[in-house]
């Protein structure tokens, strides 16, 4: 699962590293992006790739009630054909999902405490998570776009701490991902625990347990 993560790479660094349009979207570093929040996703049109801030928990658009993207944050890769919620997103509505850490809560041993983790690249770089999206319109009026992140078995590295993980694509997988004419088969291929550059863990502060704590205290390591 991942149910909270950061993004905190300048505008120049994305846009160098995932090659998407200039943007009017101000973007500004995010510590502890909480679900319910907008957060910047790369999203591929006949123009190229481009950068839009989407909600995440995402509504399906045939949903009546844009209270269930509450509880779609995530999406299993094993099953995105078996669920309604998702099964259209994956064939038409994927995403990448911008990101350079994710956060986990790890329990203490002999104890019913967790604490809480970020995982990161060794380089801290930042990366992409497979995501999908979709278009919801309200019966009032009014869209909203949203998303969730497709998660997988946790590389051997973090098994520790959970043994789930977002889905962390590679600049190939990431072409493949987005790509409209992608056959499924190709993309669940490229939906497995990541296996690239080293993974780094370090436990950090419990100031972000409280989605309202945005601050780069939220990154640094717990002393």
């Amino acid at each position: 699962m991942c149910g909270r993560y950061s993004q905190t790479a300048s505008a120049e660094a994305l846009q160098e590293r995932f090659g998407f349009k200039p943007s009017a979207f101000p973007l500004k570093p995010r510590y502890n992006i909480a679900p319910s929040q907008e957060a910047p996703v790369v999203l591929l049109s006949r123009e190229g790739r481009r950068l839009e801030m989407l909600r995440w928990g995402l509504i399906p658009s045939w949903s009546m009630d844009a209270s269930v993207g509450r509880r779609l944050i995530n999406a299993r890769a094993e099953t995105l054909m078996e669920k309604p919620s998702f099964r259209r997103p994956f064939e038409s509505g994927r995403c990448l999902v911008l990101a350079d850490g994710f956060y986990e809560w790890a329990r203490l041993p002999g104890s019913r405490g967790r604490f809480p983790m970020r995982v990161t690249l060794s380089t801290r770089a930042p990366f992409a998570m497979a995501g999908l999206w979709d278009l919801w319109k309200g019966p009032a009026g009014g869209e909203i776009k949203s998303f969730a992140i497709v998660t997988a078995a946790a590389a051997p590295a973090i098994r520790a701490i959970h043994d789930r993980m977002p889905v962390i694509l590679d600049s190939e997988s990431e072409r493949l991902w987005l790509n409209s004419k992608s056959e499924p088969e190709e993309l669940h291929r490229i939906l497995v625990p990541w296996a690239g550059e080293e993974l780094a863990a370090y436990e950090v502060s419990k100031l972000v347990n409280s989605p309202t704590n945005e601050t780069p205290g939220c990154i640094e390591r717990a002393s």
